[in-house]
């Protein structure tokens, strides 16, 4: 009879795959251990501290032989904070990995593979998020806040003083920030903040649960003043956001500076602002518009990919769920003096309710869905019978299934799919695809 581990047990084992949240996995009598910190390839010694039927839990005791793909993390934090969790492998590695998460569910849960492999989407290793969400806490014990993110696996927050995947602008924020709302009498009453970055103003917007005296706010207009950013405070939801004072426009360009984009503190923009143009570059290499095309855009948001298609193309549909985002959209094809788009709000998980727009045809349609994917509107291609189709994916498992109804049902052929580096150092999979009509 196989003997078993008991929970507290060290023993030794090779680490031969990476999960998908970033731990290693090993196996000990056909049972799958995954052991946080260690990478494939390497022999380690292990701890388990908890046993489930199908798996168990282990911490990294010691490294016996490391992996060549180990590097020292840059970030003094890197164990505790839980922003990243792939620090200690090698960028390269990192990609690579990803790519394999990427073609192993196209493959085993779309059941598809594509024609070839796009190259990876690189960006800057460091110092890539423009955008971020810190939450901030009074911890009474300590008799003093912390600003960061969340620890591993912890609902704390971890005490940063850098953050090296912040924009070197923000690097230090999480301590200055500590150091800011201490001074505030409304210390215990801020649980988050919220940072904003353009190609040219930044943004912070405090989220406040008791309204600032006006002490406060004149240590928050200071603290502004000294960062060269403007100060909102939300006491509520999104439309209770208000600057303090008078606040710069957030813009960032695209497609080579021929278009801008002008989005509010809180909008959702992506996080990497190098890989967000290197991204639309290669969509729009992919997607191929023409001055005679008429192509849909689906979950459009500020319109980062519509206007770069209308710029190519007869005319761009962007649709989004978000009103008032749909409302920057418009505002922002006017400022760019692009004409040939229009732009609706539809619920796009909810196909049966759909507008006049989704009568079609169209001879090209971009994607940007969420986590979900796109499922609900699979059906539709066959109304629009589009030639391409240009997927951009934030979750591989959610592309691989929508991936194999397209091939199955609508007569498109995946012909390439590859990863692109959007969030360096953590598990995030970002991916894009590109369907032809065979």
């Amino acid at each position: 009879m196989a003997s078993e581990l008991k929970p507290g047990e060290i023993r030794e084992a090779e680490v031969v795959d990476l999960a998908h949240d970033g731990r290693g996995v090993a196996r000990h009598e056909g049972k799958t251990i995954f052991v946080e910190g260690a990478l494939p390839g390497e022999r380690v010694r292990l701890r388990i501290f908890k046993r489930r039927r199908a798996f168990d839990e282990a911490l990294l005791v010691e490294i016996l032989a490391p992996s060549p793909d180990r590097v020292e993390p840059a970030c003094a934090h890197f164990g505790v904070c839980g922003g990243c969790s792939l620090q200690h492998l090698a960028p390269e590695a990192q990609l690579a990995a990803k790519q394999r998460q990427l073609l192993d569910n196209l493959e085993r849960i779309g059941r598809v593979k594509p024609q070839r492999v796009l190259e990876p989407i690189r960006g800057p290793a460091f110092g890539y998020r423009r955008r971020a969400r810190l939450g901030v806490k009074y911890v009474h014990k300590k008799g003093r806040v912390l600003a960061g993110f969340r620890e591993r696996d912890k609902p704390y927050i971890a005490e940063l003083r850098r953050c090296e995947t912040l924009i070197e602008r923000f690097a230090t924020l999480p301590a200055e920030l500590a150091a800011l709302v201490e001074r505030l009498s409304i210390r215990d009453k801020v649980p988050q903040v919220e940072v904003a970055a353009g190609d040219r103003a930044a943004a912070l917007v405090f989220r406040v649960m008791e309204p600032p005296s006006e002490e406060d706010l004149a240590k928050l207009e200071e603290f502004g003043r000294s960062q060269g950013v403007a100060i909102y405070v939300q006491s509520g939801g999104l439309d209770t956001i208000r600057p303090l004072g008078t606040a710069a426009p957030l813009t960032y360009a695209v497609d080579e500076g021929r278009v801008t984009i002008e989005f509010g503190p809180a909008d959702f923009i992506q996080v990497n602002r190098d890989i967000n143009i290197a991204m639309i570059e290669a969509a729009m290499n992919l997607l191929e518009p023409s001055a005679n095309d008429r192509v849909l855009d689906l979950f459009c948001g500020l319109g980062n990919f519509t206007l770069p298609i209308a710029r190519r193309s007869a005319s761009a549909v962007g649709v989004e769920g978000d009103r008032a985002l749909v409302a920057k959209a418009q505002a922002n094809a006017v400022g760019n003096g692009i004409g040939n788009t229009e732009f609706h709000v539809d619920n796009l998980f909810e196909p049966a309710g759909f507008g006049p727009w989704a009568q079609g045809p169209y001879d090209r349609v971009l994607l940007d869905p969420p986590r979900a994917g796109a499922l609900a509107i699979m059906e539709r291609m066959a109304q629009w019978r589009p030639k391409r189709v240009v997927y951009i994916s934030c979750h591989p498992g959610s592309l691989a299934r929508d991936a194999g109804i397209l091939m199955e049902t609508q007569g498109l052929q995946l012909v390439g799919a590859g990863v692109m580096d959007m969030f360096p150092h953590t598990t995030h999979v970002e991916s894009v695809a590109v369907f032809e009509r065979a």
